[in-house]
């Protein structure tokens, strides 16, 4: 019983990839067409970066949902290339419990450490070039961890806002 078990499985994981391939042929599909995961993924492609560290964070971008596709695309390109952090992450069109309004999409842009300054502020440079020139926070992990997001009430958790 536990081989055809393993057997179906495999089937099903084999089926599930056939279909993603079908319904989008791209290596990146878009945040606001994808259901089935919360979130989207980038990863440093190119140069090195330190090591994500329990003083790593993120700049959080909140997108407008008309935006999110080509913001993301921007973000994920421009961190595979080495010139943000060492990854990022996309909100999909899947609901998400702790999103604060259901008409934006956040973008996080991590960082190794909270602490390294001159590193957060030089990747905070780069997002304007990429047009995200408004105010943004950044929020250390260690606050995501301890479960203090702004929907439960928590303010004021930002290390900088620029």
């Amino acid at each position: 019983m536990r081989k055809q078990s393993t057997k179906s499985v495999k089937k099903k994981i084999v089926k599930k990839k056939t279909r993603r391939k079908a319904v989008a042929p791209s290596e990146n599909p878009r945040p606001s067409e994808v259901t089935d995961s919360y979130w989207l993924h980038a990863e440093r492609k190119m140069g090195t970066y330190p090591e994500h560290s329990e003083n790593g964070g993120k700049w959080l971008i909140f997108v407008p949902l008309s935006l999110v596709d080509a913001v993301w695309e921007k973000i994920r390109r421009t961190t595979e290339e080495g010139k943000l952090g060492g990854s990022a992450k996309v909100a999909t069109a899947r609901p998400n419990p702790n999103a604060t309004n259901p008409n934006t999409k956040v973008i996080c842009v991590y960082t190794h450490d909270w602490i390294d300054e001159s590193d957060v502020k030089r990747i905070r440079e780069e997002l304007r070039q990429l047009g995200v020139t408004s105010k943004i926070p950044y929020k250390a992990d260690q606050e995501t961890y301890s479960g203090m997001y702004a929907n439960r009430g928590n303010k004021r958790i930002s290390k900088y806002y620029e």
